[in-house]
């Protein structure tokens, strides 16, 4: 009888031991960058250890409010690697009121407390203390491009900014509106 209870002990004491399973938030972490970057309630992705790329299913699109509006779609993918986000695709920054996807996502140098968001156009610099804990997603309707990243209103921009190799401008480039 006791060894039968002592075999049971050490079997709850190996189970007990066993590692949890990783969050995308745990990836993160072990890239040196911070949690709060993904929404809240996270559970459904996949990242490759040897290439980094990972990819994250939400349920819905959604936005998160830093200093400015963050939009989820419903795909999420990148590449991982120390200190960065590269080929990022499904997230997107307003701006005034334009929306530009975040292609990438990086922290130099971790105590200068600055995280920089590439948009495109320019590196979006924020405060690295905003993206401590993971925010709340409120969610959208994937159809209104009012309240959600859809590129349309980037598109718009970039439509109406013809850009043109000047003739006898020397190859600069110029932009016509």
């Amino acid at each position: 009888m006791i060894h039968q209870i002592l075999w049971v002990l050490l079997l709850v004491g190996f189970s007990m031991t066993e590692a949890a399973p990783l969050t995308i938030y745990d990836h993160l972490k072990s890239q040196g960058l911070p949690i709060g970057i993904l929404p809240k309630g996270i559970t459904e992705y996949s990242v490759d250890p040897t290439s980094g790329l990972f990819r994250i299913n939400l349920t819905q699109p959604c936005n998160a409010r830093f200093e400015n509006q963050f939009h989820y779609d419903f795909n999420i993918s990148g590449h991982l690697s120390y200190g960065k986000i590269g080929e990022l695709s499904g997230v997107s920054q307003q701006e005034l009121f334009l929306w530009f996807p975040v292609k990438g996502i990086r922290v130099d140098v971790p105590s200068s407390g600055l995280i920089y968001f590439d948009v495109g156009v320019a590196d979006k610099k924020l405060s690295l203390s905003l993206f401590e804990n993971p925010r709340d997603c409120t969610a959208v309707d994937p159809d209104d491009d009012h309240h959600h990243g859809g590129d349309s209103s980037y598109d718009s921009l970039s439509q109406s900014m013809n850009l043109q190799h000047g003739n006898g401008q020397g190859g600069k480039l110029r932009a016509d509106s």
